[in-house]
Order: C-alpha cells, then sequence, then structure tokens
C-alpha cells in the first residue's frame, strides 16, 4: 500500500518579512495622544451636546472655511448653546421609581423637581439630591472641558484662525491638553453623585 505523504508549508504571510512602520514624528505623536485625550474628554460631559456639536460644526463652518460673517456667528452660537448645555445640564439628576423606571428632575436647595410630575421622590432621599456647592464646581469645569474639545476641532479653529503662527499652533495643541489633564484630576479628586441627562446612568 502506497504511502502518500503531504508536504506541510509554512504559511505564505511566515515567509514574507516582516513590515516596518514609518517612524512617527513629534508632530504626529502629540496629535495622536491629542486625539485619544479628547475621547477621554467626552466622558465628562452630556453625551448628546457632544454628538450635536460634533454633527453640526463641519456645516456651521463649511468645512473650516467661514466665508462670511453668518457663518461665524452660526459658529459662534453653536459654541454658546453647547456651552450652556453642558453647564445647565450638570444640574440634572436621575433616580429609579418603584417600577425600576428611570426618572429625571432638575436639583434645586430644596431636593430634586421631577419632570413627571406624577411621580415624586420620597421625602427621606430628598436631602441627597440638593443643590451643593460642588454642582457649580461641576457645571464651571464642564463648560472648560467642552471648550477644550471644540479647540481640538479643526473646522472650528480653521473658522477663526484660518492661517495660526507657529506659536499658536502649538497652543492650539497645549491648552486643551493642559485644560484636559487639569480637569480630568479635579474630576477624579472630587466625583459627581448626579446621574443627569445625557450621562451615564446609576445602577440603583
Amino acid at each position: 500500500m502506497d504511502v502518500v505523504h503531504v508536504d506541510t508549508q509554512q504559511p505564505l504571510l511566515e515567509n514574507a518579512p516582516a513590515s516596518q512602520k514609518a517612524p512617527k514624528t513629534p508632530a504626529q505623536k502629540t496629535m495622536r495622544k491629542a486625539f485619544k485625550g479628547t475621547a477621554h474628554l467626552t466622558k465628562l460631559l452630556p453625551t448628546g451636546t457632544v454628538l450635536l456639536f460634533q454633527t453640526l460644526s463641519p456645516a456651521f463652518t463649511h468645512q473650516g472655511q467661514c466665508n462670511t460673517l453668518t457663518s461665524k456667528a452660526m459658529t459662534i452660537g453653536l459654541l454658546t448653546f453647547c456651552s450652556l448645555s453642558c453647564f445647565l445640564l450638570s444640574f440634572t439628576d436621575s433616580f429609579r421609581d418603584e417600577r425600576g423606571k428611570v426618572r429625571y428632575g432638575v436639583a434645586s436647595f430644596n431636593g430634586l423637581w421631577v419632570m413627571d410630575t406624577s411621580v415624586r421622590l420620597p421625602i427621606d432621599e430628598e436631602a441627597k439630591y440638593r443643590l451643593r456647592f460642588i454642582d457649580f464646581f461641576h457645571a464651571f469645569m464642564s463648560i472648560l472641558v467642552f471648550l477644550a474639545i471644540a479647540l481640538f476641532d479643526g473646522s472650528v479653529v480653521s473658522c477663526f484662525v484660518p492661517k495660526p503662527s507657529e506659536e499658536t499652533k502649538e497652543l492650539l495643541v497645549v491648552l486643551p491638553i493642559g485644560i484636559g489633564l487639569v480637569c480630568s484630576v479635579l474630576f477624579v479628586a472630587f466625583p459627581s453623585q448626579r446621574h443627569g441627562i445625557g450621562f451615564p446612568l446609576s445602577r440603583n
């Protein structure tokens, strides 16, 4: 009986020389870190506001051209609206009712004003939802974080600074990263206990 010998060969990919990646320039490394930092910063903001900004900014700025005063005015209006949204949504909170359904409300000095008037927060839990100084602190930092993300947006930067100098370019890279680092540390040191509109929900 003849024995058939089958030659086992290594895959062609293993025989091929490993492709070497071209070394990245310092500018490319800095931009890569900047975009990674932006992804972490967005976690500190309402998701709806960030999505609205990222969707409308290319259209409002005409891909960074801003050839008319109307385009610049609309872009400023978008930045103002999103900043106010980040600020105001920092004062919202949520809780789960008896059926486990999430209910949203606005924090006040007396407790939580529930948007659905048919549902009331238990009296013994109203104290923990009251407005505090830390809420204003977080709201102010949310505006700073949003402005840092706006500075990372190429369309917005090109709209207001079409031909930046070398010093301006460095500032546009360093300033958002600095704001992001400081705000991230402060958010970790003084975390928010609220789970408002656009923020991750509490498990409880």
